[in-house]
């Protein structure tokens, strides 16, 4: 059996995504800052039947992320998904002529150098599986940049560049990357952007192994 470690896990996709992929016999390891509510979630998922373990992780720390996924590794089993989809920090998202060289650090640690981390970490248990997917998941101004929320933009374009280029580079070793695009919030009485359709979504990526970038909805 293999695992899905998913970056920024909540009660909201995360745990969409791991009841998605639990039914389809997938361990899953949720990772998060706050241990007491990763772990709680855990707990519920596994009342619901499914595999699943809380860890702490930092993302933007690369050594925390990489420590905690090694830890998976050596606990749970061999990762085979991973998903990058923490919730950006409100301070990231400032008017870009009041963003100063300093306030663009955190977006970057968090959308680069976790991500960069992270993937370095799980490609060569992925290559020795022979078979892996890794999901980014970003907002709409990872392709469509709003003035407004610089920090973000900046960052999930630079986010957007990396995963593409891997999803070219990491092809003839039949691990899959690919980018989910959710303009606007996530609702939960949305037939397109429900954290249930969002996890379907992500199953179907990972399973019919296509293009690099998808949209939940159509950006306006």
């Amino acid at each position: 059996m293999t695992t899905i470690a998913i970056v920024g896990a909540g009660r909201g996709l995360g745990a969409a995504v791991a009841r998605q992929f639990g039914r389809e016999g997938f361990d899953v390891a949720l990772i998060a800052r706050n241990e007491h509510r990763v772990k709680a979630l855990a707990t519920d998922l596994g009342s619901d039947g499914v595999n699943a373990r809380g860890f702490t992780a930092d993302v933007r720390d690369p050594s925390s992320i990489a420590a905690t996924l090694e830890e998976i590794t050596e606990s749970i089993g061999p990762i085979e998904v991973l998903q990058y989809s923490p919730l950006p920090q409100k301070d990231f998202m400032r008017p870009v002529l009041e963003t100063t060289p300093a306030e663009l650090v955190g977006p970057i640690e968090f959308s680069v150098y976790g991500p960069v981390a992270a993937v370095r970490q799980v490609v060569p248990g992925m290559r020795f599986l022979k078979r892996g997917t890794i999901l980014f998941v970003n907002g709409g101004t990872a392709v469509r940049p709003k003035p407004d929320f610089a920090g973000t933009s900046v960052a999930f374009a630079a986010q957007s560049a990396y995963a593409e280029m891997l999803h070219d580079e990491l092809a003839g070793d039949d691990i899959h990357v690919a980018q989910l695009i959710i303009p606007g919030a996530i609702d939960p009485e949305s037939d397109t952007k429900s954290p249930e359709a969002i996890a379907k979504k992500l199953w179907d990526i990972h399973t019919g192994r296509e293009e690099f970038r998808h949209f939940a909805e159509p950006l306006d």
